[in-house]
């Protein structure tokens, strides 16, 4: 049918719209161009409808077959309609031999036919959506007419346009040409929401049109000075139309048919950069805060937030223009949003107080509310989007605590093994000021069972060297060892704990295998300082020199898979001399490691700091791998517990237990000295080290990892050697909760103390996320919460008490997992509530 003869069809359009009080208050989009055009035979015709949202909400565009009306308020596909550009005879594209095409873009709204074939009357139609946040809330049909007539006319061109994106506040100057190749008089005219005064009070758009009597060509000027009220996260559509009109010197002017050809370009219209941002200490020194400060932001928009990020490090990103926001991959994490008013925030790690030093990066970008989300300005222009981000200010805490620089192993042995550990002075302490060190000590690289180990009295004088102490009679050859200081200070008399320093563990080395008359070795320390991006230094024992170290090489370690290195007897520093040699598996060599490493800290990254591992003796002939175990966990069998099975207990525990998978030399080596158990809180975790276990004799192997909040947990285990040569991991085993939920369907919230509350039965355990929601009989919903609690008094959302009755709820409930964002379990129900 393509639309010819179609001028006795009653057409049916429509316009659907979304109610949903989540989403705000919703203006219908403008179509500002009318929807009857002229197209000629064999030119390229195009259209826009020159939609306008002054929600600022998203525009899509898609063809639809044309409508004719049925019964009152419905409609149904014409029959045997075809698109314009397959009504016979077929045509070709405009000065080409393909054929003749129809298409409708989906974001710009451009209708175009290239070509038309054959006159007439067409009819199309096409559906302009309306999108906010990813819902589809609103829908236009539009159905236009295309006449088609024959013209010796030749449409004009115009040249291409660019999309622009400017800050808020910028004056926006486009120039616009079009031109004929008839050298006809040519008329050039916009159209776009961002003209009209009701819907862009602010400060409207201006079109003008200069050597407009010249023939063959035209220029216009598009001039907007863009404000605070025009940003919004999508871009305002303007569109440009030039149509000609026969010239004086033009044969037959009565034969003449207008033809044009239209442009869209965007405007994109972001918020500005907050300005000035910067970071300072708090004066409490306990806080262990930045007061973050910036000047007054220059668009007060109603609604607006500060969204405040921070990230370890700093980094060199600057924003160009159109960058809004900040990129997810520079790994700045949001931590805060306060008003577009304010202008300071007290970073204190949600209580928790950041690290003395380290190096924190801080920016701030404005977030702006979707129009009609801000219940006193309704109408407000704002539609979304963000500024740009402000400039890094990038700072460390000031030294309030000691800081701890080395620990160091300085003799190894079961019993008279020694370490010393060196701290720093607290930065800023005033001379005279008294105070005390008091040192802890935890065994193992993770070691938590601090127990004091030494009281260090001073009174701080200037150019004092930093502190040191020496700890003896340890068992370096097998252990670890973790030390921390807390911080004692003098005020008025007395002696109270100001702060405590980040722990720091010795260097442990181990060796993880050989072959080839080789040995392998690896290091690990667990400290506040960087190790990584320097050199580290092994050191082998001189053949017939006993406690005489040589260095033999040099390793550039870049992150902590390359704390390892691989001894062949080459030695490859030779600045101290060469001791190569041919490892013997016959033969036991020792070694130690010297790491380098610093503080991130701008005031202290020139502070290198040296610490040695303990000595290791290893031999290429004890490499084999050790016999991996073979793991169990207890179960719950959720069928068989109570109800209130977990009511008590305010911590839970997962027992495990293990044996070797085999014990035949020839596979692997059944000699094993202790075994390392590895913990993931999801299985899409790698596990990582959580205990070490000492070997007893078999069966008795096993472990209870105590203290839990849950149950959820994945393990694996691994057997080590007397060379610290780990086996293959065993099988991983899982354990999950049991989700237990239950609620009443009864209540009274009377304010009698019994039964006031509407919330879950028998103590539920393992909640991670609820989402409660309640309507009345005639579903409407009249509360919601997220408490996981649920704690629901009967009243409504809006605080008042909703009549007695029966109500319906649905609740959705996440419980902890194994299952990193384990889908929710729906709850679906009603409850009586009675006064």
């Amino acid at each position: 049918m393509g639309g010819i003869g179609s001028g006795d069809i009653d057409f049916f359009v429509r316009s659907t719209l979304v109610i949903n009080a989540g989403l705000g208050l919703n203006r219908t989009p403008v179509l500002l161009n009318p929807p009857i055009d002229l197209a000629a035979v064999g030119q390229r015709y195009i259209h826009n409808p020159g939609a306008f949202d002054a929600d600022g909400d998203s525009l899509a565009y898609r063809l639809i077959e044309p409508q004719r009306s049925q019964t009152p308020g419905q409609g149904v596909n014409i029959t045997s309609y075809v698109q314009p550009n397959l009504v016979p005879p077929f045509g070709n594209i405009e000065g080409g031999s393909s054929p003749s095409t129809f298409t409708l873009d989906s974001i710009t709204g451009d209708l175009v036919w290239d070509a038309p074939a054959k006159t007439g009357f067409y009819n199309v139609a096409f559906v302009v959506e309306e999108w906010r946040n990813g819902v589809l809330i609103g829908e236009i049909v539009r159905d236009m007419q295309i006449i088609v007539i024959d013209s010796p006319n030749d449409r004009p061109k115009l040249a291409a346009i660019p999309d622009l994106c400017v800050e808020a506040g910028t004056l926006v100057q486009q120039s616009i040409t079009a031109t004929d190749p008839n050298g006809d008089i040519l008329t050039l005219t916009s159209n776009s929401g961002v003209y009209l005064p009701d819907l862009v009070p602010v400060q409207n758009a201006q079109f003008s049109v200069t050597n407009s009597n010249n023939p063959g060509q035209v220029t216009g000027v598009f001039r907007w000075q863009t404000g605070c009220d025009h940003i919004r996260l999508e871009p305002y559509d303007v569109l440009v139309k030039v149509e000609d009109g026969p010239a004086p010197t033009r044969p037959n002017p009565s034969l003449f048919r207008k033809l044009v050809d239209i442009r869209t370009f965007k405007i994109r219209v972001y918020g500005p950069k907050p300005q000035n941002l910067r970071a300072e200490p708090v004066a409490d020194a306990a806080d262990r805060a930045f007061r973050l400060t910036w000047s007054s932001y220059r668009c007060q928009v109603p609604g607006a937030q500060i969204a405040i990020y921070r990230k370890v490090g700093c980094s060199d990103f600057d924003a160009g223009a159109c960058q809004p926001g900040l990129p997810l991959g520079l790994g700045y994490e949001e931590i805060a949003r306060v008003g577009v008013g304010e202008t300071f925030y007290l970073d204190s790690n949600a209580g928790q107080g950041l690290q003395p030093g380290v190096n924190y990066s801080y920016r701030i970008v404005t977030l702006f509310p979707r129009r009609g989300t801000t219940p006193n300005e309704p109408g407000r222009l704002n539609g979304g989007g963000s500024s740009l981000p402000s400039a890094e200010f990038c700072a460390d805490l000031p030294q309030l605590a000691p800081l701890i620089t080395n620990v160091t192993v300085d003799s190894t042995s079961q019993s008279k093994g020694v370490i010393t550990v060196r701290w720093t002075r607290p930065a800023g302490a005033l001379p005279g000021l008294v105070a005390q060190y008091r040192l802890l000590r935890a065994t193992g690289l993770d070691g938590t069972d601090f127990t004091q180990v030494a009281s260090i009295n001073t009174t701080f004088q200037p150019n004092v060297a930093d502190t040191l102490f020496v700890d003896r009679s340890l068992n370096t050859e097998q252990n670890a060892y973790r030390y921390k200081i807390d911080y004692y200070v003098t005020t008025n008399g007395t002696l109270g704990k100001l702060d405590e320093s980040q722990p720091a563990s010795s260097v442990r080395l181990a060796q993880v295998g050989g072959a080839n008359n080789q040995v392998r070795l690896t290091w690990t320390a667990n400290v506040p300082w960087k190790n990584t991006d320097r050199i580290h230094r092994v050191y082998r024992e001189e053949r017939g020199r006993p406690g005489v170290f040589n260095r033999i090489a040099d390793v550039p370690v870049q992150d902590v898979q390359s704390f390892t290195f691989t001894d062949d007897g080459t030695d490859r520093y030779t600045a101290d001399g060469t001791t190569s040699l041919t490892l013997s598996p016959d033969s036991t060599y020792c070694y130690k490691v010297e790491t380098v490493g610093a503080y991130e800290s701008a005031r202290l990254q020139s502070l290198t700091l040296y610490n040695f591992s303990q000595i290791l003796c290893a031999s290429p002939s004890d490499t084999t791998r050790p016999c991996a175990p073979l793991l169990a966990i207890d179960t719950l069998d959720c069928s068989k517990l109570s109800p209130d099975a977990f009511c008590n207990p305010s911590t839970f525990t997962n027992n495990l237990s293990w044996t070797l998978s085999t014990s035949n030399p020839a596979i692997c080596n059944p000699n094993v000295v202790a075994y390392r158990v590895y913990y993931a809180r999801y299985t899409d975790e790698n596990p990582a080290f959580l205990a070490s276990v000492t070997a007893p004799v078999p069966p008795a192997m096993a472990y209870a990892h105590i203290g839990l909040n849950s149950f959820a947990g994945c393990y694996y285990v691994t057997a080590v050697n007397r060379f610290g040569v780990e086996s293959a991991p065993s099988n991983t085993v899982c354990k999950d909760n049991c989700p237990q939920y239950a609620l009443p369907n009864v209540f009274t919230p009377n304010k009698d103390g019994k039964n006031d509350s509407f919330t879950p039965l028998n103590c539920p355990e393992f909640l991670d996320k609820t989402e409660f929601t309640v309507f009345n009989r005639w579903g409407v919903k009249v509360f919601e919460t997220i408490d996981l609690g649920i704690n629901w008094d009967g009243r409504s959302s809006a605080g008042q008490d909703l009549p007695a009755g029966q109500y319906f709820y649905e609740a959705k409930v996440r419980f902890q997992s194994v299952q990193r964002d384990a889908e929710p379990l729906a709850f679906k129900g009603w409850v009586q509530l009675l006064r």
